[in-house]
């Protein structure tokens, strides 16, 4: 048996991946810092008859990251998903903050992407998928410590797909564009940022977690053995490349 490992499995995207991968056949990992929002999505799991091992850590602890790739030692997939995402203006952002996204969206991809590719490459293959964001497109104000971290993503993306490629493991990102999830809430004019996201969008309405996960089950699915080192954007539209 082969797992899928995903990365901030108690938000609405990483929740909505596994969920699709469970279904896809795979038995899944979910892992988030938060053990609340982690146990709903294990219990959703379960109920719908998955395979499913939770854990609540934190991406910054490479200890523990080790610990759960120590356990799960069948790692088939890999989705980083967990990102931090702090909006502030950049001259009053304090390093230690700056330091803190780092940690997380781009430190914490690193220290899981090479203990699954350790795996994937004794096995003879595998599918990491890096989830990237339409913000490291646009320059928008007030992320750029976030901005800055989904810029390495698909940098990464590109690297590890060139290295990992002779032994069989693939290597691509998603970029979601602006998804209805929590981490608008830090918009203080909920309505007016929906407005603005629909105006920038060829497609009139807002995306699905649901829509982003099937992106993530092609790239890590038999219908894309010959991708690597590929940005899928999935926003509607706002951004074309």
């Amino acid at each position: 048996m082969s797992t899928a490992v995903v990365t901030g499995a108690g938000g609405a995207l990483g929740r909505a991946i596994a969920r699709r991968l469970a279904a896809d056949g795979h038995a899944v990992a979910v892992v988030d810092v938060s053990a609340e929002a982690l146990e709903d999505t294990r219990r959703e799991l379960e109920a719908a008859g998955a395979r499913v091992r939770a854990w609540a850590l934190d991406l910054r602890d490479a200890d523990a990251v080790g610990g759960m790739f120590t356990s799960v030692d069948d790692t088939s997939i890999l989705v980083n998903n967990a990102a931090i995402y702090p909006s502030r203006p950049f001259l009053d952002i304090p390093l230690a903050e700056y330091d803190d996204v780092q940690a997380v969206n781009q430190r914490g991809y690193w220290i899981c992407a090479q203990a699954a590719a350790r795996q994937m490459v004794r096995a003879g293959g595998g599918a990491i998928v890096n989830i990237a964001s339409i913000v490291r497109h646009g320059g928008w104000a007030d992320l750029a410590s976030y901005a800055a971290t989904k810029g390495a993503a698909v940098a990464l993306t590109r690297a590890l797909a060139r290295e990992l490629g002779p032994s069989g493991v693939r290597v691509n990102a998603v970029s979601p564009g602006a998804f209805p999830t929590a981490a608008e809430e830090i918009h203080p004019d909920p309505e007016g940022y929906n407005r603005f996201v629909l105006d920038h969008q060829a497609l009139k309405r807002r995306g699905t977690p649901d829509e982003l996960a099937a992106v993530v089950s092609f790239l890590t699915g038999p219908d894309s053995s010959f991708m690597t080192g590929q940005t899928i954007e999935v926003n509607g539209g706002w951004v074309m490349s």
